[in-house]
């Protein structure tokens, strides 16, 4: 039984999603895996969206843990940028009963130091393909317009100190052209992209139609790469990723484990379920 520890700060809607989303596939599937405990640097009480996804874990059953990184701001001078090992380790204490075989990083919104990245395994999804652009996955989006690209998708991979680059677990491909694209890339020609930033942002019909591909499939790459974990046709050991062999996953495939099939299947499975 692979054991999954799962940091968020449960923000909102996003996040409970996510924990949703991969409890009850784990519970459809079948899958030989589940959620040891759930890891969030919110308190109770702390605010209305994470108080909301405490509800959904302990309503699952799932062992919750929470420190304060708005508390422990309060204790400390300076940038918490400065601190961020001291915090980490007050984390690593509190979750010293807690066993996890990995963890992932579903909606933390905060760094992780190197200390933490090298005492868990930590999965971090990431909204662009293992060589798209980092950053936020806004940041992401306005890339690839800016760009032209032709094709995004998203990826796992292993949390490190250098962030979104860390070895990559796996991926999944999009494309953003043709069909319901098209017309959107047309719209552009003539215009100035930080007029369009400026005018409408996020609204913009393209922006909104690759978000979109993105935002549908990364519930189903987590949950994937996790079965896949769990499988044995990966495998994830202290700060490396390495294939069923025992080899440097990194040397057969480059880019990671793509799952492409399998969340396409499993995407039309739900799609046959909810029209039956």
């Amino acid at each position: 039984m692979l054991r999954i520890g799962w940091f968020s700060t449960g923000r909102g809607e996003g996040s409970r999603g996510l924990l949703n989303f991969v409890q009850k596939r784990l519970a459809e599937t079948g899958a030989d895996a589940e959620l040891s405990f759930v890891f969030s640097n919110r308190e109770r009480g702390e605010a209305d969206g994470s108080d909301e996804f405490f509800k959904l874990v302990d309503g699952y059953g799932i062992p919750l843990v929470t420190h304060s990184s708005s508390a422990f701001r309060k204790t400390i001078s300076g940038r918490f940028a400065d601190h961020r090992e001291e915090f980490d380790q007050q984390v690593m204490d509190k979750l010293a009963d807690m066993d996890a075989d990995i963890c992932v990083l579903a909606g933390y919104m905060l760094i992780v130091g190197g200390k933490m990245c090298r005492r868990y395994p930590l999965l971090n999804l990431h909204p662009a393909l293992p060589d798209g652009p980092i950053g936020t996955w806004q940041e992401v989006v306005w890339e690839l317009i800016e760009t032209r690209a032709t094709k995004t998708g998203a990826m796992v991979h292993l949390a490190t100190e250098e962030v979104d680059r860390g070895p990559v677990v796996s991926y999944v491909t999009v494309p953003i052209t043709g069909p319901g694209f098209e017309q959107h890339w047309q719209s552009l020609k003539g215009r100035d992209l930080a007029e369009i930033k400026e005018t409408e942002g996020e609204d913009h019909p393209l922006f909104r139609a690759i978000r979109s591909e993105q935002y549908e499939r990364e519930p189903y790459l987590l949950f994937e790469t996790l079965r896949a974990v769990s499988q044995g046709e990966v495998l994830v050991r202290d700060v490396n990723v390495l294939d069923a062999s025992g080899e440097p996953l990194s040397q057969s495939m480059p880019n990671g484990l793509c799952l492409d099939r399998q969340i396409a299947e499993a995407m039309l499975g739900t799609r046959e379920r909810k029209a039956g």
